[in-house]
């Protein structure tokens, strides 16, 4: 039987912005206030977590594929000590105007992509992230439900909810699952 998902954007989500930057190492990821308690939320409620993040810093060389996994594989080891950790992870690594880049967002790709693999059901879904991208995405994938994070970037897609940073984001979700 298929399961609804949360759906999660990383940089400004889960952890916090590197500003115009990139986390290129484990040690400039910080985890957002409050994102863990979230994600144990969603995860006790039955919903699978999914990661669709953008990180064209592999493409433009400042990192590799495999130091983008090791920041994966190091945050992943830290959510599963509190049952937290993501179901699927999706990186778009192209860069914003490669030719022939399907996966990047705002297009669905990621988010049908863990839906094939874990068979999620996005009628019943949501996603959370910070970027008008990032909303047009869920939106393109049919999830109902976009909790924006209030961020540096300007907006002028809506958002089903809004809240000025990740600390409030256990207590909407409570409402929400």
């Amino acid at each position: 039987m298929s399961r609804p998902a949360v759906i999660f954007d990383r940089d400004g989500v889960i952890n916090l912005s590197p500003g115009p930057g990139y986390v290129l190492r484990w040690e400039d990821f910080h985890f957002s206030p409050g994102i863990i308690e979230a994600l144990t939320l969603c995860r006790k409620r039955g919903y699978a977590l999914v990661l669709a993040t953008s990180q064209q810093g592999v493409g433009k060389k400042l990192m590799s594929q495999a130091d983008l996994d090791h920041i994966h594989e190091q945050m992943q080891a830290r959510l599963r000590r509190d049952h937290a950790e993501f179901d699927a992870i999706h990186a778009c690594t192209c860069l914003k105007n490669e030719p022939g880049c399907t996966c990047r967002k705002p297009s669905a790709e990621m988010i049908l992509r863990a839906t094939s693999d874990l068979d999620l059901d996005l009628t019943r879904s949501l996603l959370v992230g910070d970027a008008d991208r990032d909303i047009e995405m869920g939106q393109n994938a049919g999830v109902p439900v976009t909790i924006r994070i209030e961020s540096e970037n300007p907006h002028q897609v809506t958002a089903t909810h809004t809240l000025p940073d990740t600390l409030g984001l256990a207590t909407l979700l409570e409402r929400l699952l």
